[in-house]
């Protein structure tokens, strides 16, 4: 009896040791195919990936070879933003590879500038043929820099006393005296001198800005002005006043004239005094209302007479004053009150285009803003040596570009340290960055595109 259930508990052993081999078998049979089957998902997905990457990057190639090909075309073609197509696109092109194989393709979407603007938009979408779903797109901005990029730009020597703080770029093509502070560079096709700085932003001798060829003759504002504009010829009498009143402006007609001592003494002959020295006729006398006008769609207002100008501007304004054809005595714009952008974080714009001299004249305020894009083609922008007239301080924001120079003190020993006995005795000029790729309407801009930004979308 002992036996027989011995025998079975060894045979019951035996059975399961057997069965266990037979779990162990077909288990570690499916463990395996789990493996394999993941190892090759895996590899194959990894390829895939691979693949698809590749095939992302040689894309990425194509749009950007897109953008190359307008940014070539716009060398050729500058205000051509379809193409050379005279259709709205987008506009698709072949890519091939350096057998004259077709891969891929790339299309174009071209953003012409804003009103008055120079940028341009080129956005390019890159693919291959054999993945046509793995797109890259860059989109890339460029315009034209114009010469508003300046805080301060002249054909003449600059002299900035120890009471000036100037933020932005400087340029002259003479001598520059520099005894204030900056920010930024001060260049100089000669050389600067000075006791201000920081000198680490002092570079001469740097090329000359060529001034006969950026100069513009106004034509190009009084063509805008007769197209859509406004377009005053002569008064008849000393000239035209234009107040700012936001979108619109007052518009006067100057009869006559206030005159004011300049720099000179009084002397004395017999029992009478008499003045010995210049006279400036710059300020408003008499005027007469002539009538209100809004600011044109355009912003182009072109004046062959002598001009007077203050007030806010809302919206984009260029005043060109000047005649043809030209020749001497040039007209001049005189900026008789603040002048001010209604907001100087927008769209605000005010340029002031004149063949002859920009002046602020005597019975401006003590303390001035002026913000404008300045431009004398031919003289100087200044504010006159007057008689014992001190004044507090001037700041401009925006930029200055004259060919013969200009200034805003006088000290009474003719260099940048004298105590300064006229004129405004504390100024501040500020560059408005948002001038160099958006001037004022009719401004002079360069001729050839430059990068703005770059970004993968």
């Amino acid at each position: 009896m002992v036996e027989f259930f011995t025998k079975l508990i060894n045979n019951f052993k035996k059975d399961i040791r057997g069965s266990s081999l037979i779990f162990v078998l077909v288990f570690g049979s499916i463990a395996m195919m789990i493996i394999i089957f993941g190892v090759s998902g895996y590899t194959i997905f990894e390829n895939r990936a691979s693949i698809y990457k590749h095939e992302r990057n040689k894309a990425f190639h194509i749009a950007e070879a897109g953008i190359n090909y307008y940014r070539w075309h716009l060398a050729h073609s500058p205000n051509d933003y379809q193409d050379g197509t005279g259709e709205i696109g987008p506009y698709e092109h072949e890519y091939k590879d350096r057998d004259g194989n077709v891969i891929g393709y790339f299309s174009l979407e071209i953003i012409p500038p804003l009103a008055g603007s120079s940028v341009v938009t080129i956005r390019s979408t890159g693919w291959t043929i054999s993945a046509p779903k793995a797109k890259r797109t860059i989109q890339v901005r460029v315009g034209f820099p114009s010469l508003t990029n300046y805080s301060m730009l002249s054909n003449a020597s600059l002299n900035f006393g120890f009471t000036t703080v100037v933020h932005g770029p400087v340029h002259s093509n003479g001598l520059i005296r520099f005894d204030g502070l900056t920010d930024s560079w001060v260049n100089s096709h000669v050389r600067v001198q000075g006791g201000g700085g920081p000198k680490s932003f002092w570079r001469y001798p740097v090329p000359a800005v060529d001034f006969y060829g950026v100069t513009t003759d106004l034509s190009a504002i009084r063509d805008q002005a007769d197209a859509e504009g406004i377009h005053l010829t002569s008064s008849g009498v000393e000239g035209w006043y234009l107040v700012f009143q936001g979108d619109n402006f007052d518009l006067y007609k100057v009869t006559s004239r206030d005159c004011y001592y300049g720099e000179g003494v009084w002397r004395r002959r017999r029992q009478n005094y008499y003045w010995e020295g210049s006279i400036h006729c710059h300020d408003i006398g008499n005027k007469i209302f002539v009538n209100n006008y809004d600011i044109p769609e355009n912003g182009a207002i072109f004046i062959e007479d002598n001009t007077w100008v203050e007030g806010v501007v809302d919206g984009r304004v260029s005043i060109g004053v000047g005649k043809f054809p030209v020749q001497e005595p040039f007209k001049k714009i005189y900026i008789t009150n603040n002048l001010v952008y209604n907001e100087k974080a927008g769209d605000d714009v005010i340029g002031l285009m004149a063949q002859g001299e920009i002046i602020v004249p005597y019975e401006a305020p003590y303390t001035m803003e002026i913000n404008a894009a300045m431009f004398s083609q031919f003289e100087s922008i200044y504010h006159p040596y007057y008689y014992q007239s001190l004044r507090d301080s001037l700041t401009i924001f925006g930029a200055q570009i004259s060919y013969e120079g200009g200034g805003w003190k006088y000290t009474n020993n003719n260099t940048a340290y004298g105590h300064v006995v006229t004129g405004y005795e504390n100024t501040y000029h500020s560059y408005d960055a948002n001038l160099k790729y958006f001037p004022p309407p009719g401004f002079p801009v360069g001729k050839v595109y430059e990068l703005i930004s770059w970004e993968e979308i």
